[in-house]
């Protein structure tokens, strides 16, 4: 199923969302590091601009996902794609509280990492999910013989 989201038959989606993804395990990541004492204070600061950087590149991977969930007309389907976006959804919100907890001076404190945990146990079942949409149900993937593909010869 071809999406409208796409460039050269490449969905943006899947693409974006391993920024946020990254983002947010290495933001954990520096928790821990600052946590364990592995390095300086520096990792505090690393954490929170990661786990900015991941909010921000998470709303923008939800644009095109949110046309991708548009496009899908099947309503079993239609169900996963919802329930991994509001689930991506308490995803960014929880890391914007974590964010306003460390603003507020809360980074000794062990409710940002565990905040942090959460929401990587979170999106790793929102994942699994956008995977099935993906690769089991081939929600996105421009199949060969749809309408304007050309196979070309090699």
């Amino acid at each position: 199923m071809r999406t409208p989201a796409s460039v050269k038959s490449h969905p943006y989606h899947p693409i974006l969302v391993t920024l946020p993804i990254g983002l947010w395990i290495f933001s954990l990541y520096s928790d821990l590091a600052a946590h364990f004492h592995w390095g300086g204070d520096v990792w505090r600061q690393v954490a929170f601009y990661t786990m900015a950087g991941g909010i921000i590149t998470a709303l923008i991977a939800a644009v095109p996902g949110f046309i991708d969930l548009l496009s899908i007309n099947q309503p079993k389907l239609k169900r996963i794609g919802i329930f991994h976006m509001i689930i991506n959804l308490v995803v960014v919100g929880l890391y914007v509280i974590n964010l306003l907890l460390r603003r507020g001076g809360l980074t000794e404190e062990p409710t940002p990492i565990i905040l942090s945990g959460i929401g990587v146990v979170l999106f790793g079942i929102s994942g699994w999910l956008g995977g099935e949409l993906v690769h089991r149900y081939r929600v996105s993937v421009d199949e060969p013989g749809q309408e304007g593909d050309q196979i070309r010869p090699a």
